[in-house]
């Protein structure tokens, strides 16, 4: 039993020293090549804590040699920005002043669930909002703003703005949300016409289609660029 207390203690301090040595970063900011590092370790870490046949020294030789992979790996991305592009990937712009970039998130296999899901969590709950938003490399989103709805900005300031709701999805990737059409009180026949009025010939050809209880209408069609404007609709949110 000591014999394994003492083991434990040892592969426990050897782990604490590795990550203390690669840094600070939570899981979430990791690099693609780091986050698999730190899974092997934490398997490797496990065998020979759990089996007493197996020598400490067998355990500790493959985290020394991973941190030293580790360093390795930073290293040579620092120096070459094709090996980095390579084992980390690049940012990639999603949204842009024309909309969503389609194309980009079948490459990086997002749904429109997923960016507003994103979108959300850097607090913009309408993507008319956004004037760009990247894919980092370790998976966040990086938001910026359109200029009216920056922080302390002139817009922010207008005493005359009216209350903000939050917007319901209508229509995702082609698929109509039946769910949200019955919340917001709005037919088919009104959502159809919408499509019709911006060029589309149908739901299908609809990338997303969001409105809140203002009549704020956020549409992005699959090919082309994205339009916001005020419908007559108002939603029974």
């Amino acid at each position: 039993m000591v014999t394994i207390v003492l083991r434990a203690i040892i592969i426990y301090l050897i782990v604490l020293l590795i990550f203390r040595i690669m840094g600070k970063r939570q899981i979430g900011q990791m690099q693609p090549f780091e986050l698999v590092l730190t899974l092997i370790i934490a398997d490797l870490a496990t065998i020979p804590m759990a089996e007493v046949s197996v020598p400490v020294l067998h355990g500790v030789v493959p985290l020394l040699t991973l941190t030293i992979l580790h360093f390795i790996l930073t290293l040579i991305s620092k120096n070459s920005t094709k090996f980095s592009k390579f084992i980390s990937g690049k940012p990639v712009i999603i949204i842009n002043p024309k909309g969503i970039d389609y194309n980009a998130i079948k490459m990086l296999n997002l749904s429109i669930d997923d960016i507003l899901a994103a979108l959300r969590n850097c607090g913009y709950f309408s993507i008319s909002q956004v004037q760009y938003a990247i894919m980092e490399t370790n998976g966040k989103i990086s938001v910026m703003p359109k200029a009216e709805f920056a922080p302390t900005t002139n817009g922010d300031m207008n005493t005359g703005a009216k209350e903000s709701f939050v917007p319901i999805t209508l229509i995702s990737e082609g698929k109509y949300m039946e769910d949200n059409i019955s919340l917001a009180g709005i037919s088919k026949e009104k959502i159809n016409n919408i499509i019709k009025e911006k060029g589309s010939k149908s739901f299908k050809d609809v990338l997303l289609l969001t409105i809140d209880k203002n009549g704020e209408t956020y549409f992005q069609p699959k090919k082309g660029e994205a339009v916001c404007f005020t419908s007559g609709v108002m939603t029974n949110e």
